[in-house]
Formats: C-alpha cells, structure tokens, sequence
C-alpha cells in the first residue's frame, strides 16, 4: 500500500529533526526538520506535476484520437470508460451530450475542447518560465546564510557551535530557519507554482 505524500512528508520531518537533536541539539533537529521537510516536499510536488502531466498528455492523445476516429466514421465509445484529468474529461463529456442533444458535429466539438486544453497548457507553461526567476532569486536568497557560515570558518570563526549550543545563537537560528521556510513558501504561492493539472 502506497504512503500519502502528506504522511511521506511527516514522517521525514519527524524522523529528521529526531536525527538531528540526538546528534547536535535541538536547534540541528529544528534545522534538519525543516529544511528535510522542504527538500521533500519539493520532490512530492515535481512527481506530483510529473504524474498529472502525463495523464493529461495522454488524454489530450486520446482525445484527438477519438476525434480522428469520428472523422473516419468509427462510433463513439461509451462516456463512463473515458478517463482522463477532471476538466478535460467533464468539457469531453459535456461534448458528447451536446452533440447527442442537437445534432452538433462530435468530432469538431472534440477537437475544440483539445485546442482549448494544450492552449491553457501553453499559458500555464509560459507563465511557469516568467515566474521561474522570481523562484531562482527565493532559493538564492535562502542560501545565501550558507555563505555567511562559510565566510566565518574562513576568518577562523566557529558559526556552527555558536548557532547551535548558546541561547541567543540558537534562537536565531530557530527565527532564521522559520523566516527562511516562510519566505520560501510566500515566494512559491507569489511565483504562482500551480499544483497538479486538473
């Protein structure tokens, strides 16, 4: 049986940040929780997008097949064995009613509704790639404390202790890591990361 990516996630947050307490701390746990939690979670959203464009890919085929069949003069297969992502499945359905109801051409009907999808997948596509650098300039900006720690080993301090077993250390590395998780979360809903293609 399958884990729920919402379970997938929980359980390496939870099995992450108990790694990193046992090992360095509380504040190692906090870091590696969140930080575990947001590689996760990104993976989950690309196979997620992975998955839905493939099967919206295949229903787009399917559909222009059928239309081709019709046009050849092949009958319609039955509405319920039609498979696909919500939408482009319910307007090919609704184009099957029509079409029963007033005589309107299926095929055409159906090549409409497949012009419409792969047009609002050409949309969807061209407003990922603008907001792709909005996206690139988050993660920078986000790794850019890493940059920080490496420059203070290399005037020969010692970052790491201070972050992660002194009080006020620690409790800026807690407020840093949730500002950090916040603003890439805020960055993503701004940058308009669509979630699975229905």
């Amino acid at each position: 049986m399958a884990r729920s990516p919402g379970r997938t996630l929980a359980a390496v947050v939870l099995v992450s940040g108990v790694v990193g307490a046992v090992l360095a701390g509380p504040v190692a746990g906090v870091a590696l929780a969140a930080y575990g939690g947001l590689g996760v979670r990104g993976a989950l959203r690309r196979q997620a997008h992975r998955h839905a464009d493939l099967l919206r890919r295949r229903a787009l085929e399917q559909l222009a097949g059928l239309a081709a069949d019709l046009r050849a003069g092949l009958p319609v297969p039955a509405v319920g064995t039609w498979a696909g992502p919500v939408r482009v499945t319910a307007l090919a359905r609704a184009a099957v009613h029509l079409a029963e109801r007033t005589g309107a051409p299926l095929a055409e009907l159906l090549e409409r509704v497949e012009a419409d999808a792969r047009a609002a997948d050409r949309g969807l596509a061209a407003a990922a790639a603008q907001a792709a650098g909005a996206r690139a300039t988050a993660w920078l900006l986000a790794a850019l404390p890493l940059g920080g720690i490496g420059l203070e080993y290399a005037i020969g301090a010692d970052p790491v202790t201070v972050l992660l077993h002194t009080p006020i250390g620690g409790g800026s590395a807690v407020l840093a890591i949730g500002l950090q998780v916040a603003g890439l979360l805020w960055a993503e809903r701004l940058g308009g990361a669509r979630g699975p293609v229905r």
